[in-house]
């Protein structure tokens, strides 16, 4: 085929009820229920070219080829799509974010979820925002969540099919501001995808899958009702419970460092104190200070005063998928 340069544009996302383990590894089918918020002003562009000269599918990412593990979950993502669209080729892809990867930072929902984008639209495949979803679910399941702006529900799901995202309410919606406490940039020793096979080890992560659903009913009418205090029990009542799992798992996963700590600590006060902050972490050791808007900048003020923290971004809700200007309108 003739080449098709595309580049898409996606934002990692940050999970407020969190899946942790997979129903179905091969299909990324989550254990349970999840409801997150995209982040702006991070961000993954990627640029996807089917060209039927290659002999190989050339990916770079973050400047550099990509290493053997990254690049085989990369051509496993291309496969799909080669066997979705009955392109051959294989293909040029360049990756570039704009933030930390393998940190728990979602680099991975962005990062699958602009591939998808790209990539389906460079092999001439017209999916709208649901399938694009289902699509990117089989590359990380967090990237489902990545094709919606706002706040973002990704159903279970118990086949392939079912297994999607969709956008509980616009970004617009509620103006929280994401502060991201970065303690550390290097990347984690074992990623979520190899966390997530250990999940069923833990004893804890039987009951924390049993109650998902009620967690994620509290949530869900705290976003949409606008009342933060229920928000913040239960998204630090959850973050805590997918911890807890990782710790007791076999081989136990310790993804927190002693100023994550630090700074679940300081947040807890300071919403005792009056402040509207809650924390929540990722598989890694980087912890979101999820705030009103009102209160994020006094946040921010204190953050930057404890010791340990290299860097703060600060987001709010940001927008799905899209296509660059150069090419045609991603779906709506």
């Amino acid at each position: 085929m003739s080449e098709n340069s595309v580049t898409a544009i996606a934002s990692p996302n940050i999970a407020f009820i969190k899946y942790w383990g997979n129903r179905d590894p091969a299909l990324r089918l989550p254990a349970n229920a999840s409801l997150s918020m995209t982040l702006s002003n991070l961000q993954t562009t990627t640029t996807v070219i089917f060209d039927d000269r290659l002999e190989a599918d050339q990916i770079e990412i973050d400047g550099s080829p990509a290493s053997a593990k990254a690049a085989s979950r990369v051509t496993m993502h291309l496969d799909l799509i080669r066997t979705l669209s009955g392109v051959p080729a294989f293909a040029s892809m360049r990756s570039q974010s704009n933030f930390p990867a393998g940190a728990g930072i979602a680099s991975s929902a962005s990062a699958f979820a602009a591939l998808t984008a790209a990539a389906s639209n460079a092999a001439g495949l017209e999916l709208d925002k649901k399938q694009l979803s289902i699509l990117a679910r089989r590359g990380s399941g967090s990237a489902a969540r990545s094709i919606f702006g706002g706040f973002v529900q990704l159903f279970s799901g118990e086949v392939n099919e079912d297994g999607y995202a969709e956008q509980l309410a616009p970004a617009e919606h509620w103006h929280l501001v994401d502060l991201i406490a970065v303690v550390t940039k290097e990347h984690k020793s074992t990623g979520s995808s190899a966390g997530h096979l250990l999940a069923p080890t833990s004893p804890i992560q039987a009951p924390r899958v049993q109650d998902a659903a009620r967690r994620l009913e509290t949530c869900k009418d705290a976003i949409l009702q606008k009342d933060f205090r229920t928000l913040a029990q239960i998204v630090e009542l959850d973050s805590n419970l997918m911890h807890s799992v990782m710790m007791t798992s076999e081989p136990p996963l310790l993804y927190l460092e002693p100023e994550s700590i630090s700074v679940m600590k300081h947040v807890t006060r300071w919403r005792e104190a009056g402040l509207d902050v809650c924390y929540t972490i990722d598989a890694g050791p980087n912890v979101h200070c999820i705030c009103s808007f009102e209160d994020s900048h006094e946040v921010e003020h204190q953050l930057r005063s404890i010791d340990g923290i290299l860097d703060i971004y600060r987001c709010s809700p940001g927008n799905g998928v899209a296509l660059t200007a150069n090419n045609e309108q991603a779906p709506q």
